[in-house]
């Protein structure tokens, strides 16, 4: 399922702290007293494989996964095949399957995490995460904060209706929230870049791929985003008339042809 890296163990605490959210910004001897560089390990995710399957009865994981590059993971619920969670490079996932803290009350139906495509993590093991969380206020507020967009994020998939623009403006308005929060958008040009497969855009929507085609090509005609040649980048140029169709209703999105 993955391949062990052979990057040299004493960079990674450095990598967690250039890289993730979690531990951005910290002082490596702070990191230092909780974690030894040989208990960390960094892995590579190959592209459309299983990772785990999360909110198994009576199972749990015993590391918490941080993304330092490439990626992006996926959540998929089941029986509906519904991508609920896009993890991008600078945030974790793994963290509702550990049995502490706010993960003793995620409780949900079996799900599988998939690396969507290549990804790089590495794998903090749970009595490092424990010793932090309870010794590192800093850490503690971005943890309760990752479960916070969590939260929301599922929240603006409950917004897609049916009508497709509205259906791609909600799951677009989500991600721009949580990469914002998560310091990861937008670029420096000021503009939120997401990479956002046609398909992983159809099963979070539950939209079919063509529908979903016409919804982006119909966004670019008029302005609000930009999605070059046949990439999976989308760029939001107009994120507050994005705003408009997220909360629109059908007689409102004057470029969508089907009423």
């Amino acid at each position: 399922m993955v391949k062990v890296s052979k990057s040299s163990p004493p960079n990674l605490i450095e990598k967690l702290i250039q890289s993730t959210f979690l531990f951005k910004g910290l002082l490596r001897e702070d990191l230092e007293q909780y974690i030894r560089v040989e208990d960390l390990k960094i892995e590579k995710l190959f592209s459309n494989r299983p990772v785990y399957t999360a909110f198994l009865p009576n199972e749990t994981l015993d590391v918490l996964y941080m993304i330092v590059d490439e990626g992006l993971v996926i959540v998929r619920s089941t029986p509906l095949d519904r991508i609920i969670a896009i993890s991008y490079p600078g945030g974790c996932f793994g963290m509702r399957s550990l049995p502490f803290s706010y993960g003793l009350a995620s409780r949900a139906f079996p799900c599988l995490v998939e690396s969507y495509k290549t990804t790089h993590v590495i794998k903090i093991p749970l009595p490092v995460v424990e010793k932090v969380y309870a010794e590192n206020e800093i850490f503690r507020e971005r943890y309760r904060q990752i479960f916070e967009l969590r939260e929301k994020f599922e929240y603006h998939l409950l917004n897609c209706s049916s009508y497709p623009p509205q259906a791609v403006a909600a799951l677009l308005r989500g991600l721009i929230y949580q990469e914002r929060a998560l310091g990861n958008q937008p670029d420096k040009d000021g503009i939120p870049s997401l990479d956002l497969p046609v398909d992983v855009i159809a099963r979070a929507c539950q939209l079919n791929q063509r529908t979903v085609e016409q919804v982006l090509k119909g966004m670019q005609q008029v302005g609000l985003i930009r999605n070059e040649g046949a990439g999976d980048i989308i760029s939001i140029l107009d994120a507050e008339t994005l705003k408009g169709v997220y909360s629109a209703t059908r007689d409102k999105v004057n470029w969508w042809p089907l009423k």
